[in-house]
């Protein structure tokens, strides 16, 4: 975007760091260099705090323990923990490694409300300003600033800042500011996520469900991508009383207008299972008691990275030279066109790294990237778009802006053991830095 276009805009705030997108890893990103004492924004769309984790109800944040030790802690871990305090989480017990293709056993159920409000705390703690409300319009670079147009209810104002972190899920910063980004070919599928009650599932027939599902998906009343692979469709939804199991298929939420799509066609999916549950005899009565403010969406732009995580080091857990944190989980790549997941495990022992290169999109000096858009391919982006990896993204970016900031420095030309050991100082596991304890009986 050319400065000159925007040259009639008076400057309404100057920031060190500003963050854009207070989701899951745009909070911690928040929050670190805040606590760095750098001068931080925290811009979000909607008017809570959470991202996924609160507004699309994927509420189930994993893995911080791989193979009986912790691997991820930090600042996002401080917030699960202060969570747990306030009774809006249950901890399990970590010392027990998780069985074989049963890694959720060890995601952490939390409370959204809570979640959403301690994030606030920790922000407003930080001397973090919280721009609710607000998104950017267009970003260009002046005078070895960032600026951004960002576009409130009260119209358009114009923010700089020494450097900015892209936490928006999808790279939309990166784009307007002409960073290089990647996209797959077939995109994952999203999911809503949606409760239904008023139903007695002993009293469900399971032969007339399947035979009921085998006419009305005959006559494209139900999808295959509407329920979860089961020899009786809809049975587990229906013992669960919902969840994560649909898939929203051929979307792209990576701008305003796709986004919008997809969202239609996540209500769109929910109508379908509703109308067709009702028809199951002993559900009746069934209602749809919950759906997700907003479609879940797993995967559209990275960005181009300094480095580039595939799933060959990701699997292998090689240990990149500026490795900033753990992540850990198995590649979970969701079928483009079924109800099918790609699950692969780790093998045992196997601790992946995330390189501070592939959250800084390649030749640049004053972004960053943190969550699910940081640079990567398909299949380990899979793994490490998850939120426990996702906070430690956050919190590495949070640091690397503050430092770099500070130091009036390119986040390419930081200091590795600087900024490993202000990440340990607050709290953060390094790879090749911090020593991996044994995972701890919650309290």
């Amino acid at each position: 975007m050319e400065a000159a276009s925007w040259h009639g805009l008076p400057l309404a705030e100057e920031y060190d760091v500003v963050v854009v997108g207070g989701g899951t890893s745009g909070s911690i990103a928040a929050i670190q260099a805040g606590r760095c004492g750098a001068k931080t924004a925290l811009i979000e769309k909607n008017g809570i705090l959470g991202g996924t984790m609160v507004v699309a109800a994927v509420n189930f944040p994993g893995l911080f323990h791989a193979w009986g030790k912790q691997i991820i802690r930090g600042i996002g871990w401080q917030i699960i923990e202060e969570v747990a305090r306030r009774n809006g989480a249950v901890l399990p017990d970590f010392s027990v490694p998780y069985r074989e293709h049963r890694h959720w056993e060890h995601q952490i159920l939390v409370n959204k409300f809570v979640y959403s409000t301690v994030l606030d705390e920790f922000c407003l703690a930080a001397g973090v300003a919280l721009r609710f409300h607000e998104m950017p319009a267009a970003a260009y670079f002046e005078n070895g600033q960032v600026h951004l147009v960002v576009a409130g209810k009260t119209g358009l104002s114009l923010i700089r800042a020494k450097k900015v972190i892209d936490a928006t899920g999808d790279a939309n910063v990166a784009g307007l500011l002409g960073c290089e980004r990647e996209r797959s070919g077939n995109l994952q599928p999203g999911t809503l996520m949606y409760a239904i009650d008023g139903y007695r599932f002993a009293d469900v027939d399971r032969n007339a469900l399947a035979e009921l599902y085998r006419a009305e998906s005959a006559k494209g009343n139900v999808l295959i991508t509407d329920h979860c692979p089961a020899q009786v469709p809809f049975l587990r939804e229906l013992e669960a009383g919902g969840g994560n199991y649909m898939h929203v298929t051929d979307i792209d939420g990576s701008s305003s207008f796709s986004r919008s799509a997809a969202e239609i066609k996540g209500r769109q999916a929910i109508m379908r299972i509703y109308q067709f549950l009702r028809k199951v005899p002993g559900c009746e009565n069934l209602k749809v008691a919950f759906i997700a403010n907003e479609c879940g969406i797993r995967e559209t732009f990275r960005i181009v990275g300094e480095k580039r995580v595939t799933c060959k080091e990701y699997t292998d857990g090689h240990v990149w030279e500026d490795a900033v944190c753990y992540s850990f989980y198995p590649i979970d790549v969701h079928q483009h066109d079924s109800n099918t997941t790609d699950i692969r495990p780790l093998s045992w022992d196997v601790f992946p790294t995330i390189p501070l290169g592939a959250l800084i999109p390649k030749g640049h000096d004053h972004v960053l990237a943190a969550g699910r858009c940081i640079s990567g391919d398909q299949e380990a982006s899979s793994a490490f778009r998850v939120q426990a990896s996702c906070m430690a993204t956050g919190q590495a970016a949070g640091a690397a802006a503050a430092l770099a900031a500070k130091r009036d420095v390119s986040v390419r030309k930081l200091n590795s053991d600087e900024l490993s050991a202000l990440l340990e100082q607050h709290g953060a596991l390094v790879p090749g830095k911090s020593t991996l304890l044994p995972a701890s009986q919650p309290l």
